[in-house]
């Protein structure tokens, strides 16, 4: 079912909202409620808790706002709900999001840049699959279908010339199959530490791949979205530090909400963004990736454009 895109949210109560001079307050008349859904991702992934966290927030912090969570298989299951009016706003890693042409979807924009997610590749400790190039003919699952996982996985095994069996699960699923022994090898693409890895190697030992080759060959053949990175050795129990390829994630969001419905909601990500990684610390459901959010590099989505409720933000944030 399509939704119906047109809000009702005063100016008078987004400006009001973004000063911080309504916080808290209850009683907002009905014509300014807005009600948002924003898709997050499959269970076990870093996006549901994120998200989560961020519907929340939001909620708290813009009257009259509510916005709901809807699970979905990640980046580009998002993306296509964002452009067939499904939901308002939508959680993707930005090279699932650029197209060949550099270019952004059109019809939609970014809000801001949250984190970085880094790949990984997980076997069991006594796996036989040693480096990258050892996938070959082996069962490894690619992340759940329309997810980032699945994007940029598939991505690395054709620039790698490697010819896996490829399964399509969601994190928390190929983690129990890797498990069982159903699977060989996982692909995630996800912030550090990650739930499911992170339960996984807790009750049993795993290993992580290299993928320093395949991070220089993803930056050489498509420039923009991926830096060479670190999984540090603190990230998961008994496994070394581990090089491999990051992508960052951006909150995107339909082109038809309101400006200033739009600046709300950029203002109380970064103003409290405190709420957040507070509760984060204590919280057995904690989302450590929003340590990472930051006016510095919310603004950096390379070839995305902000949405223009966005761009206002941060120029009133520079003078």
């Amino acid at each position: 079912m399509v939704l119906n895109l047109e809000v009702r949210f005063s100016r008078r109560a987004v400006l009001l909202a973004a000063g911080g001079l309504l916080v808290g307050c209850s009683e907002q008349p009905e014509g300014d409620k807005v009600h948002l859904r924003l898709a997050t991702g499959p269970a076990g992934a870093v996006y549901r808790r994120i998200g989560g966290a961020l519907a929340e927030h939001i909620s708290e912090q813009v009257p009259g706002a509510t916005v709901t969570t809807v699970p979905s298989g990640a980046s580009t299951d998002n993306i296509r709900m964002l452009r067939a009016g499904e939901v308002h706003l939508g959680l993707t890693s930005l090279d699932a999001l650029i197209t060949t042409d550099g270019s952004a979807p059109e019809g939609l924009s970014a809000i801001c840049r949250l984190y970085d997610s880094h790949l990984h590749l997980v076997v069991m400790a006594g796996s036989a699959i040693d480096e990258f190039r050892d996938l070959e003919g082996k069962r490894v699952s690619l992340g759940a279908r329309d997810s980032g996982t699945e994007f940029t996985s598939l991505r690395v095994l054709k620039l790698g010339r490697v010819n896996a069996d490829g399964r399509y699960l969601s994190q928390a699923e190929s983690a129990a199959a890797l498990r069982g022994g159903e699977i060989d090898a996982m692909f995630s693409l996800t912030g550090v530490p990650t739930p499911a890895i992170t339960e996984l190697a807790q009750r049993h030992p795993i290993r992580l791949i290299p993928l320093d080759a395949q991070a220089d060959a993803l930056f050489t053949a498509y420039p923009g979205p991926y830096t060479p990175a670190m999984i540090p050795a603190t990230a998961y129990a008994g496994v070394p530090a581990t090089r491999t390829v990051a992508v960052p994630n951006v909150l995107l969001v339909r082109n038809d909400l309101p400006d200033d419905l739009v600046y709300a909601i950029t203002d109380t990500i970064f103003t409290h963004t405190g709420t957040i990684t507070s509760a984060s610390r204590d919280d057995a459901e904690a989302v450590p990736e929003a340590w990472q959010i930051n006016v510095r590099t919310g603004i950096s989505t390379a070839s995305v454009p902000l949405h223009p409720g966005a761009a206002a933000w941060f120029r009133d944030r520079k003078r």
